[in-house]
């Protein structure tokens, strides 16, 4: 249902908006919502077969297979191989894509990289490829609606934050908000990676701002500090995501801002899967 929502959450005695959009679906919510959008808007007749690749726990994933249930289209899904406790697992991102009808298909890690590379040569008219973690131009429109809504809510806020896999929400939201400061971390790689990525896309406006982070941390690991900062966003109200979430959360406190319209990106549904690696490591004290 849109326009999504907005809550006001309280955080080490600093006040902050929350945009709902994880509350959007089920499955198709957050920023893949948004992603999204267009081909959620495409006739189903257009195409018939959508592929991509990523992680095996990707809620892009889990969202490209909701919408694809939606539209009757077959969704191919590359990743590299998996262990086989993964895949007896019946929770978690990749088992719930498996019942929406993803087809999941594993190849070897030394043939990975070039196998993908290859995906967009020889496709037919009707199949259309969605690069990893819905990285596409076709993201804007849906984005372009994210911000409209923004302005529309008339708070006096002029500064919002969104955390960054590939960063294509948060370079579409900063060329469609150029009036607001829009903040974001790189969670894969570094800085320079992300905005390798961003430029793939457009050129990086002047109101996007990259804020660096205190401490390297690798991509989906789980860390104690994560769960720390996860649990106090629980007892403010709100039940983030264990991948990008808390980084993100990390950095606006230590930067010591505030007054901030947080985009909720979604992703709660592979928290699951994550807090069983975090119980498995100990660290959910």
């Amino acid at each position: 249902m849109l326009p999504s929502s907005l809550s006001k959450i309280y955080l080490d005695g600093k006040t902050f908006h929350v945009k709902r959009d994880d509350l959007v679906d089920t499955f198709l919510a957050g920023n893949k919502f948004r992603k999204l959008y267009t081909l959620l808007q495409t006739p189903n007749s257009k195409y018939n077969k959508i592929i991509s690749y990523g992680g095996t726990q990707s809620n892009a994933m889990l969202a490209i297979a909701a919408m694809c249930k939606k539209k009757e289209w077959i969704f191919e899904y590359y990743t590299k191989r998996i262990s086989q406790r993964v895949k007896e697992q019946n929770f978690g991102n990749l088992y719930l894509a498996n019942t929406l009808g993803m087809e999941h298909i594993e190849l070897e890690e030394d043939l990975y990289r070039d196998y993908v590379s290859s995906l967009n040569f020889n496709l037919n008219e009707k199949t259309f490829l969605l690069d990893q973690g819905g990285a596409d131009s076709l993201a804007q429109k849906g984005i372009a609606i994210l911000a409209q809504e923004i302005r529309d809510a008339n708070l006096d806020i002029k500064a919002v934050a969104t955390p960054s896999g590939t960063g294509t929400t948060a370079l579409f939201l900063a060329l469609s908000l150029p009036e607001y400061k829009v903040y974001t971390v790189a969670l894969i790689g570094d800085s320079e990676y992300l905005k390798q990525q961003m430029q793939a896309l457009h050129k990086i406006p002047d109101n996007l701002v990259i804020l660096e982070v205190s401490k390297k941390y690798h991509f989906a690991k789980p860390y104690k500090e994560y769960f720390e900062i996860y649990k106090k966003l629980l007892d403010a109200g709100i039940e983030f995501d264990l991948l990008y979430a808390p980084l993100m959360w990390k950095t606006l406190l230590e930067e010591g801002l505030e007054n901030i319209l947080y985009i909720h990106s979604g992703g709660v549904s592979g928290n699951e899967s994550m807090l069983e690696r975090y119980k498995t490591k100990g660290l959910d004290l």
